[in-house]
């Protein structure tokens, strides 16, 4: 394998990347192929950070949405996470992969407290780090979990893995003839309203000059791709980089 382009990485997934061909849940195939993929990049020696979404389990906005309470569906939501944190540390551990979950609320019967330097150290001892349960608040997403996250770890970029090929100007699988961005500024996405992360994200990313790049993870063998610098998705960065 050709020489990473990055050294410290933030992966963020969204739950509903787990379910695979299911409704619900997590699938195990399909934590199993993306577990696989995590260890090929691993093994070059980059070090990873992931966040990993809760909406196959439980989305606490859709629950307040019914009616709940905003931030006790939130909650559930975060550990929603913690599941499925511990689900990718099964699949990754089960291949070799050390790893760690941090999370942001207190779990200690199963997981670690998030602490910024003991993370940072998990990382240069070449461990995965999963941070779990969001950014411990309510009214926050997994988006800006990652965005925050990322800062604190100094990554070099977050690589957001979606169901798409990149970011467009508007919504794909409604507009046939909508148009994909090879590139594109943070102050851009905001303006117009792209779906990248939530404008939280976009702007945390912004303020701190970490670039984004979405992809489309289903393409197997993408994570390793853009992590070799090719070009594919929409790298999202500053107008001034």
């Amino acid at each position: 394998m050709a020489t990473p382009k990055y050294n410290r990485v933030m992966l963020k997934l969204s739950g509903e990347m787990l379910v695979g061909d299911q409704a619900m849940g997590i699938q195990p195939a399909t934590i199993g192929r993306f577990a696989d993929e995590v260890k090929e990049v691993h093994a070059t020696g980059v070090q990873i950070a992931l966040v990993i979404g809760g909406g196959n389990i439980f989305r606490g906005l859709a629950g307040a949405s019914r009616g709940m309470d905003r931030a006790h569906a939130d909650y559930m939501g975060m550990l929603a996470t913690v599941i499925n944190g511990l689900a990718l540390q099964d699949a990754l551990e089960s291949r070799g992969v050390y790893t760690r979950v941090m999370s942001a609320i207190t779990v200690n019967e199963i997981c670690e407290p998030y602490i910024r330097r003991r993370a940072i150290r998990h990382l240069e001892k070449g461990r995965v780090v999963i941070f779990a349960g969001g950014t411990g608040n309510p009214y926050f997403t997994t988006d800006t979990a990652a965005a925050l996250r990322a800062a604190e770890i100094d990554a070099d970029v977050i690589l957001k893995a979606t169901k798409v090929d990149g970011v467009y100007d508007r919504d794909p699988v409604l507009h046939k003839d909508a148009t994909r961005f090879d590139a594109v500024s943070y102050m851009e996405v905001l303006q117009r309203g792209l779906k990248v992360m939530d404008s939280t994200a976009v702007s945390l990313c912004m303020d701190n000059e970490i670039p984004i790049v979405v992809f489309n993870l289903n393409d197997e063998g993408n994570i390793k791709r853009v992590l070799l610098g090719e070009d594919i998705g929409t790298r999202v960065y500053s107008a001034a980089n």
